[in-house]
């Protein structure tokens, strides 16, 4: 009988003269961290017993000392795309890939830059003095200026609301029909594109826009909106956007009825949102190839190097360092495959890095990519252990959103299998997320099969994942237990650093991905024919300028 996966990488017997006992190597013996990185790491026993929790946190450490060093434009450590913090971490991977004997480059591309140069204001001036909190009582658009003004409505409100979305307001130039130019125009949310509607309060003179939810059922609580034209094209407005709920949207207007009502003063609003813009920054990719194996037959391992908003220490330096240890590890194998280490930016913007590397290969070049394996996050201290399969959930959604064909899910199962195995051996369960959302998901829609790990981040964790996994309800990180959205896809927190990071639970994730990637280097079943020319998606997958926000 053949053991399981998971079976050999905990305990296997070693070849012994016949006729003598069997020697049983335990996952948590074996050589120092110098025998390992010396010796070739080419089996699974001998791969996931290297992967150590020190070497690992060095790792990890060294992002988090980048990422202090390099402030971004809001004073704040930071590793984004298109920021300093960003270059030393792409330096700093490629110095040790090339050290570690691969064959480095760094794939240049361009992308649109935007960042917050502090924490926009958004005030209410009278007839009460009030402070709107940033991310709890309004959200702002990526636009930049600042108005200080008194507040005018636009037309095309449907208030009260009625049952199910029907407003227009802000939607057609004669909303503004008699529209004071000065003054921060009160928007409701509706039947238009949020870019629509500003770009018409622009075009009439508004020194800022405040755009509050529609009020129907599912549309009350505070907005977080993208910024696009009646075409989907991104702008950025020279006029500060607020985004925010029901509930402050009819209160200002409220106090501007009453106000003209009782010829009394307009209700004065401020807003600044300061912000650095650059449409043509740089970005890169770092990429590094085994100088063995078979070019034909190439295995992508890949994970997204850069951060949101600020340090990005667990989304996604966890991954960065897992895969960074597996290639330093795997320095002196011979793969039969080729592979294929990369570490992606621009991820957290929308899958920009990989979406840009899978669709400037040529046919040719994508059909001898026959396998990618992502690590995404990997050290949740509320976690739970998360295996890719191209027909599992979503991670936020618990449902099937994406189906892929057969010749991408059949083949991504034999990897997942190995993750699975793995975990099962160490008495841990998993579940299988689907890659949307992942850069493996751009592979996925390029044919190529995938898989990988992720062990889940900001809000909520469920019940059902406590009853598997244990932990707390709510966050999967940040404030635990707590439901406010944990540290790593909330701005103005910058609580994503080292202390968001569980070394446990990214050591025995790497442990487990490892095997995953020493697999795949060997793998015969999948990877066995002849290359087979792929064709690109049929066009690059569009994203908002936010990423997961609604755009109208």
């Amino acid at each position: 009988m053949v053991l399981g996966a998971g079976a050999a990488l905990v305990a296997a017997v070693a070849t012994a003269p016949a006729g003598a006992a069997p020697t049983v190597v335990k996952a948590d013996q074996g050589p120092s961290s110098a025998g390992c990185a010396n010796r070739v790491n080419d089996t699974a026993r001998k791969l996931v017993e290297c992967v150590r929790t020190e070497d690992l946190w060095r790792h990890m450490k060294a992002f988090q000392a980048i990422a202090d060093a390099n402030p971004g434009p809001d004073g704040h450590a930071s590793r984004n795309s298109g920021e300093p913090g960003y270059k030393a971490s792409v330096d700093y991977v490629a110095k040790l890939m090339r050290q570690a004997g691969y064959d480095v480059t760094i794939q240049k591309y361009k992308f649109f830059y935007f960042a917050y140069k502090g924490i926009p204001t958004f005030r209410s001036v009278s007839p009460t003095p009030h402070d709107y909190t940033v991310v709890t009582d309004w959200n702002p658009g990526q636009s930049t200026g600042t108005a200080n003004a008194e507040l005018q409505p636009a037309g095309g409100m449907v208030l009260p609301p009625s049952p199910t979305p029907s407003s227009t307001s802000g939607c057609k130039a004669s909303d503004f029909s008699g529209f004071q130019a000065g003054r921060v125009a009160l928007i409701q949310r509706g039947g238009c594109n949020y870019g629509v509607k500003v770009l018409n309060a622009q075009a009439a003179g508004a020194s800022g826009v405040v755009v509050f939810n529609e009020g129907n059922p599912g549309r009350t609580g505070v907005i977080s909106g993208s910024l696009t034209d009646a075409d989907g094209n991104r702008i950025v407005p020279t006029i500060p956007v607020a985004f925010t709920a029901f509930q402050t949207g009819s209160d200002l207007l409220d106090q501007y009825n009453q106000a003209v009502q009782n010829n009394t003063a307009l209700p004065k609003l401020n807003l600044d949102i300061q912000a650095k813009v650059d449409p043509n920054a740089d970005d890169y990719n770092v990429i590094a190839d085994s100088k063995g194996g078979d070019p034909n037959h190439t295995v992508v391992v890949d994970a997204h190097l850069d951060a949101i908003y600020g340090a990005g220490m667990l989304d996604n330096a966890s991954g960065s360092a897992t895969i960074l240890n597996v290639a330093q590890l795997m320095r002196k194998v011979t793969p039969r495959n080729k592979l294929r280490f990369i570490w992606f930016g621009g991820e957290e913007l929308g899958e920009l890095g990989s979406s840009y590397y899978v669709n400037n290969l040529s046919p040719t070049e994508l059909g001898k990519i026959g396998y990618d394996l992502d690590a995404d996050v990997t050290a949740t201290p509320n976690y739970v252990v998360g295996v890719l399969d191209p027909a599992g959930v979503d991670l936020f959604t618990r449902v099937v959103s994406t189906q892929f064909p057969p010749q991408v899910y059949e083949p991504s199962k034999v990897a997942r299998d190995v993750g699975i195995n793995y975990f099962n051996s160490i008495g841990k369960k998993q579940i299988l997320f689907s890659p949307i959302g992942t850069d493996a998901e751009q592979f996925n829609l390029a044919g190529v099969p995938a898989s990988g790990v992720l062990t889940g981040q900001d809000c909520c964790k469920l019940q059902s994942d406590v009853d598997m996994f244990g932990g707390t309800l709510g966050n999967f990180e940040g404030t635990i237990p707590s439901s406010d959205g944990g540290c790593v896809d909330n701005p103005f927190r910058w609580c994503d650093n080292l202390a968001n990071n569980d070394p446990k639970v990214l050591t025995f994730m790497s442990k487990g991905f490892a095997g995953m990637v020493v697999n795949m280097a060997f793998d015969t079943k999948v990877l066995g024919a002849a290359a087979n020319p792929r064709v690109h998606p049929l066009a690059p997958k569009a994203h908002p300028s936010n990423r997961g926000a609604p755009t109208s």
